[in-house]
C-alpha cells in the first residue's frame, strides 16, 4: 500500500464503564457524511444492548448493530453485539464467539487487532472511559501497524483506568476530552493515511484466535514463554506474552488477560470461595444447633453440649471469614 493511497477511513472505538455517556458525546460531534466507517465495542457481555439505538439518536450518522458477513460503508456506525467479538476482515464484518479477552466478549482488543491486520495505517483507534485495561494491547497493535492512537483524557473520563493504561503503554497521538473527539476524528478522517508497514505476525496470530481460525495454540505457535500461572477461566497453563513492557497472558484455548485483568479474576475467584466457605460454616453451625436441641430434648445433655460447642466454633470461623470479606471489599474501594 503506498502512502496517501487512502485516508483514515476506519475508526475503531472501545469503551467500558462510563462509556455510554462518552460515546453519546463523541458521535454527537461527528459530521454527517463522515468519510470513514466507525466500529464500537462496549463491554456488554451476554446482555442485550440498546447501544445502536442510543448512538443513532445521539448524532447525525446512522448507527446499527453489526451483522456477520456484512459489508460496511463510510458514514455509518456499527456496534458490537452481546457475547460475540466484533472483528473486521477486508471489507466485511465478522462476529465470532472466540475466547474471552480480559474477561469480556465482546472485547476491545480483538476489534483493534483485526482492524490493524486488515487496514494498517488507515485505522484510528480510540480508547474511552472504562475499568482495568482492555484496549491497551489493541491500541499498541494499531500503532505498530501504522495507525493513529487517540485516548480520552483520563481527567475527563468517568472511569479513567482504561485511558490511563493506554497512555502508560502506548505512544498515543492525541489525548483529548471526549467533547473534542468528534471534530478531531472528522479532521483525521480526511487526512491521507501513513505508510502501512509489514503487519507483525504476532498481531495476525492473535487476531486469528479471536476469529476462531485456530483450534488451539500449539507449542510451536506460542506467543511467549511458559508461566507458573493457570488460566482463571479454564485452569489451563498460561503463556506470558511479550508485548513491550506490558505483561499479558494467554492459555492454550486462547483466553487472554493483561496482568491487571488476571489480578481482578483471581480476586473474584477468592471472593467466591470465601463466600461459599462462609455459607458452609453458617449452615454447619445451624445444623449443629438443631442437633443439640434434639439431643437436649432426648435428655442427652453431654452430647447436646458438645454440639453447641461445635456450633460456636463454626460461628467463630464464619465471623473470621466475614471479616476477611469486609476487609477485601474495603481495600478494593480505597
Amino acid at each position: 500500500m503506498s502512502p496517501g493511497s487512502h485516508n483514515h477511513d476506519i475508526i475503531v472505538i472501545g469503551a467500558s464503564a462510563g462509556g455510554v455517556e462518552a460515546l453519546e458525546t463523541l458521535v454527537h460531534g461527528l459530521p454527517a457524511g463522515l468519510p470513514a466507517a466507525v466500529f464500537v465495542v462496549l463491554h456488554i457481555g451476554k446482555y442485550e444492548s440498546q447501544l445502536a439505538g442510543i448512538l443513532d439518536r445521539a448524532g447525525p450518522l446512522p448507527a446499527t448493530e453489526a451483522a456477520s458477513g456484512q459489508a460496511f460503508e463510510p458514514g455509518h456506525v456499527y456496534t458490537g453485539v452481546s457475547d460475540r467479538h466484533l472483528l473486521l476482515h477486508d471489507s466485511h464484518i465478522l462476529l465470532r464467539r472466540g475466547p474471552h479477552e480480559n474477561l469480556s466478549r465482546p472485547a476491545i482488543d480483538p476489534l483493534f487487532r483485526s482492524a490493524a491486520c486488515s487496514f494498517g495505517g488507515r485505522v484510528i483507534g480510540v480508547v474511552l472511559s472504562g475499568a482495568l485495561n482492555d484496549g491497551t494491547a489493541g491500541l499498541r497493535a494499531i500503532k505498530r501497524c501504522g495507525g493513529v492512537a487517540i485516548v480520552q483524557d483520563p481527567g475527563d473520563a468517568m472511569m479513567p483506568s482504561m485511558p490511563s493504561s493506554a497512555l502508560r503503554y502506548v505512544e498515543v497521538d492525541h489525548c483529548v476530552p471526549v467533547a473534542r473527539m468528534g471534530a478531531l476524528l472528522a479532521q483525521l478522517a480526511v487526512a491521507p493515511s501513513g505508510r502501512t508497514p509489514e503487519i507483525p505476525a504476532d498481531i495476525c496470530f492473535e487476531a486469528a484466535i479471536a476469529a476462531q481460525e485456530l483450534q488451539d495454540m500449539s507449542k510451536e505457535q506460542q506467543l511467549g514463554t511458559p508461566s507458573p500461572f493457570s488460566c482463571p477461566e479454564c485452569g489451563g497453563a498460561l503463556w506470558e506474552v511479550a508485548d513491550g513492557n506490558m505483561l499479558r497472558y494467554r492459555c492454550h484455548i486462547g483466553h487472554a488477560y493483561t496482568a491487571d485483568a488476571m489480578l481482578h479474576a483471581e480476586a473474584e475467584e477468592i471472593d467466591q470461595l470465601l463466600s461459599r466457605l462462609l455459607r458452609s460454616h453458617r449452615d454447619r453451625a445451624e445444623l449443629a444447633r438443631r442437633m443439640a436441641r434434639q439431643e437436649s430434648a432426648s435428655r442427652h445433655g453431654q452430647l447436646a453440649d458438645q454440639l453447641q460447642m461445635r456450633a460456636r466454633e463454626y460461628e467463630e470461623n464464619a465471623e473470621m471469614i466475614q471479616k476477611l470479606l469486609r476487609n477485601r471489599t474495603a481495600a478494593v474501594q480505597e
